[in-house]
């Protein structure tokens, strides 16, 4: 059963039953826990292979992965009056990794998965600190959220939780750290909020597919608001967007083609080619980093037929 205790705030605090997690979205899950609009609940999720990676493992565990228990979701957690046309607010009130976690190359997933077709994985320490480290010399921002928050879509076929959609889910928008506010439109009575998939880090766009994937400890408030109705998820973020890479500059690399994919690709490939150059790293090694702390913008899409996507490195992590 799910502990309830008073919270300083108007709401309770509920620990939600770290045993009880569900790996597609299905509104037919009876909800784990029920909560009311003001309430907090206390999480401590898997890591998203669901213990098939541990501290110890090598690179050939990726051949053996069962991809039915990958995204273990702890859900789903009801809203007390949540209904179809609500919008669901999830404050981040805190979050912070527990002891460790990895990251990986998949054969067959990634922006440049034609290209990099070896598995990679590398584990990393993430004992209390500001940094965990690629390379001695190396030294990466924790900073850390949770990759999937979504209400649960009204639909039958049972979708696996990879994808996003407008209910949220797996959307690894790494600004969702402490203090963020993410704003879901409900489609199902109670909403059915499942959240997991954390990352100690990433940048934005993942483009290896994987985040430093790790355990997590996390807080999170909820409210209701039942006049407003949203098409998309929308987020609110306290302060700066990486405060952790300011200060020491960044490099660029871009793309410039007639198709966002393949401007996003030919940038993420040049930057690629910029750390393996410049930083003595093996092509994967790059790749891999890059997932972590390199941040896609698309700089311009107005100026037909041509556009632009810039790959951003932030150069305070080099020692």
């Amino acid at each position: 059963m799910a502990e309830t205790q008073k919270s300083p705030h108007s709401g309770e605090t509920h620990y939600y039953p770290e045993e009880q997690v569900h790996y597609v979205w299905d509104p037919e899950i009876e909800p784990s826990l029920t909560v009311s609009p003001g309430d907090a609940v206390v999480y401590n999720t898997r890591e998203v292979s669901d213990g098939q990676i541990r501290r110890d493992s090598t690179v050939e565990v990726l051949d053996t992965l069962d991809w039915s228990r990958l995204y273990p979701l702890a859900g789903p957690v009801a809203v007390e009056g949540a209904e179809p046309g609500d919008t669901l607010e999830v404050e981040v009130v805190d979050i912070h990794t527990v002891g460790w976690g990895w990251t990986a190359v998949i054969p067959g997933f990634g922006l440049l998965s034609d290209e990099f077709t070896e598995a990679y994985l590398k584990v990393f320490d993430l004992s209390p600190g500001d940094h965990t480290l690629f390379r001695e010399d190396i030294a990466i921002p924790i900073d850390p959220f949770l990759g999937t928050m979504g209400v649960c879509p009204n639909v039958s076929d049972k979708p696996v939780i990879m994808p996003p959609g407008p209910f949220g889910g797996n959307m690894d928008t790494r600004h969702l750290t402490r203090g963020s506010k993410l704003f879901l439109p409900v489609q199902c009575e109670g909403a059915l909020f499942s959240c997991g998939d954390a990352h100690a880090a990433q940048g934005d766009g993942e483009v290896c597919v994987t985040g430093i994937e790790s355990p997590m400890y996390s807080v999170l408030r909820f409210d209701l608001h039942k006049d407003r109705s949203l098409p998309a998820p929308q987020f609110q973020v306290p302060g700066t967007l990486t405060p952790k890479s300011e200060g020491a500059g960044w490099y660029a690399t871009t793309g410039v083609a007639t198709d966002l994919m393949e401007a996003t690709r030919d940038s993420v490939r040049a930057m690629v080619d910029h750390l393996s150059r410049e930083y003595g790293l093996e092509p994967v090694e790059a790749y891999a980093l890059a997932s972590l702390v390199v941040d896609l913008k698309i700089s311009e899409v107005v100026d037909q037929p041509n556009w632009i996507v810039s790959s951003y490195l932030p150069l305070s992590i080099f020692r």
